[in-house]
Formats: structure tokens, C-alpha cells, sequence
């Protein structure tokens, strides 16, 4: 199976960049494509030697702080919550670089089912898009199209392939994650374009956070409890959101479909708590609890019923049966379509 669908991801972003530049000044970008192909080398030379963590994770820091300084970006405003607005660069370095660095270990995190990482990334480079096109935010806009384009052929060959399978790789995941990262620092920043257009109490800061719920609390939940182990955080084990659905037994596809839903019903959440006229504080307290509830209560609840092996387990373990679309017929006919076209080129 191979496992550098990152390389076409990128290249399929490369090349698209490539024709955008007739349309509009996309000079400012240029220092994003340089951290995306560091990254991107980064993760695929994982993928074929196995880097050392510790050295993966001084890289990562490397790149953010060589970002912030080629930008002149950074998380540099909380734009009001807990009545917060600019922070001191002492501060907003070291916040932007843990911030971004967590963000794109806990993509790269997630990356273990068909279609999670690559679903997941689509739907949130729509949301973040979304708000960047609404509010005139070319060049941010510009790179979440370009990803959702570049995902959605991967995404069909990931899901729905056999012979055309191809996996994303640490090199896609961390190229996913540098990209969010963008996003976030870009709606957060002192001159950001998204904040000064939005009503007072829009909580950007909890809006952020609810679109990045699940993967940030669950590698929270998974890293705290390898360090209550005695262990290294970055040891590998099976102890995700997507290790414990496929424990019970939801397929791959389902599980994915599953977890993207938990997380739009987060940001679901936050949203009429803005609507409701609650403030930034409780917007984010809600956030906060929201994600702890999806990840370190279910994940706690789910695994002592297995435990017990008791009638919850059981109904939850059915719930799990009934998500293998995969027996489906039209999930069936997709797969022979993708697979035909794999056998064409091949034989060409």
C-alpha cells in the first residue's frame, strides 16, 4: 500500500497554486509553501526511515518559529476573552509555537482509519474557508481551496479504493496540520482580517478551538495518559477516539463519519451558545467541556462497559455493526469504479 498520498496531496495543491497566481497577487503565500514542503519532507522521511520523535517534534518547532518569522504572524490576541486583547510577543510566540505544534501532532494523530485525516481536514478547510471568504480573506481562502481540492480525489482512493488504495502518511497529515495551523493563527492575529469584521461577541478563540475539538482533546486525553503511565507521550498505542469505535466495531468508514460528526456537534454547540448572547468566557468554557465530555468521559464510560460487558456495551457494539457501509452496494460499486480506472492506467 502506498503511504506518500501526502506527495500527491501537495503537488496537487503546488500546482493549482501555480494557476491562482494569474488571478491575484499570491507573493504572501510563498512563505507558507516553504513551511508546508518542510513539513511535508519531514513527515514522508518518517514514513520511510522512522524519525526519531524527539527530533520530529524539535523540527516541528523549528518550522513554526521560522513561520512566525517569515510572516510576521502569530497568536498575538485573544480578542477579548477573559477580557484579553494584544499580548506581548514573549507571550505570543511561546503560545503560538505550542499551539501549532499540538495542532499538528494531533492531526498527524488521528490519521489512523480510512478517511479520517483526509475527511476531517475537508471539513474543516470548509469551515475555516468558509469564514475567510465571507470576510475577504484572499490569500487564506485561496489555500483552503486548494486543499479541499487536493483531498477530495485522495479521500475517494483512501476510502473507497482496493487496487487504487493509497494512505496519506505522516508527510499528508503534517502537511494538513501546518495548514490548520495557518488558519488559526490567521484568525487570530492582531490585524487578523476575520476578527475585526466579526460582531463583539464572536468568540474567535472558542470558535477555533470547536473546530479543532476532537483531534486537540483526545491527543490531550491520549498524551496525559501515557505521561500517568510513566511513558513517553509520543509512544505509539491504540488508545484514540478511533481505536475505541473500531473497538466497537465501527467500520472505518463509520467511524470516520462518526467522529466528524462529534465534532460539528461541538461546533453545533458553541454556536447557539453565541446565538444565545453568551459571553466569550462561557462560549469557551462551553467548548471546554464539550470536548472534554466527547473524548476523556466517553472514552472512560465506553471503555468500562466493555470491561463489564454489559447491555450499553452491547447496544453500542450493534450501533457499530450497522456503520459498514462497505457491504453496501453503492460503496461496492464506487470501489469497482476507482479500481477500473486504476487497471486502465496501469495497463496504458
Amino acid at each position: 500500500m502506498p503511504v506518500l498520498g501526502g506527495v500527491a496531496v501537495f503537488f496537487g495543491m503546488v500546482m493549482a497554486f501555480a494557476a491562482a497566481t494569474f488571478m491575484f497577487d499570491a507573493s504572501n503565500m510563498f512563505a507558507m509553501l516553504g513551511v508546508m514542503t518542510i513539513m511535508l519532507f519531514l513527515g514522508t522521511m518518517d514514513d520511510m526511515f522512522g524519525l526519531p520523535p524527539r527530533f520530529r517534534f524539535i523540527v516541528e518547532i523549528l518550522v513554526v518559529l521560522f513561520f512566525i518569522y517569515s510572516t510576521s504572524s502569530s497568536i498575538d490576541n485573544f480578542h477579548g476573552l477573559w477580557g484579553v486583547d494584544e499580548l506581548s510577543q514573549w507571550i505570543a510566540v511561546p503560545l503560538t509555537v505550542f499551539a501549532c505544534v499540538g495542532i499538528v501532532n494531533a492531526i498527524n494523530m488521528i490519521d489512523g482509519v480510512d478517511g479520517l485525516s483526509s475527511g476531517y481536514s475537508i471539513v474543516t478547510c470548509i469551515i475555516f474557508g468558509s469564514v475567510f471568504v465571507c470576510k475577504g480573506d484572499a490569500i487564506q481562502s485561496a489555500l483552503a481551496i486548494l486543499s479541499i481540492g487536493a483531498l477530495i480525489p485522495f479521500f475517494c482512493h483512501n476510502v473507497f479504493g482496493r487496487k487504487s488504495k493509497m494512505f496519506i502518511g505522516d508527510g499528508g497529515a503534517l502537511l494538513m496540520g501546518i495548514i490548520m495551523s495557518s488558519f488559526v493563527i490567521n484568525a487570530l492575529k492582531t490585524d487578523s482580517v476575520v476578527a475585526a469584521s466579526l460582531p463583539e461577541n464572536f468568540g474567535v478563540v472558542p470558535f477555533a478551538l470547536a473546530v479543532l475539538a476532537v483531534p486537540v482533546f483526545d491527543t490531550l486525553r491520549v498524551m496525559c495518559s501515557r505521561i500517568l503511565k510513566g511513558i513517553s507521550p509520543f509512544t505509539p498505542d491504540k488508545n484514540h477516539l478511533h481505536h475505541l469505535l473500531i473497538d466497537l466495531h465501527f467500520s472505518h468508514i463509520g467511524t470516520t463519519v462518526t467522529i466528524i460528526s462529534i465534532n460539528l456537534f461541538v461546533i453545533g454547540m458553541w454556536y447557539l451558545s453565541y446565538i444565545l448572547g453568551a459571553s466569550i468566557d462561557v462560549q469557551l468554557y462551553i467548548v471546554i467541556a464539550l470536548g472534554t465530555l466527547v473524548t476523556f468521559v466517553f472514552n472512560r464510560f465506553a471503555r468500562s462497559q466493555e470491561k463489564k460487558q454489559s447491555k450499553i456495551y452491547f447496544l453500542m457494539t450493534r450501533i457499530g455493526d450497522s456503520t459498514h457501509f462497505d457491504r453496501t452496494k453503492w460503496f461496492t460499486s464506487f470501489t469497482k469504479l476507482l479500481d477500473r480506472n486504476c487497471d486502465i492506467e496501469s495497463n496504458k
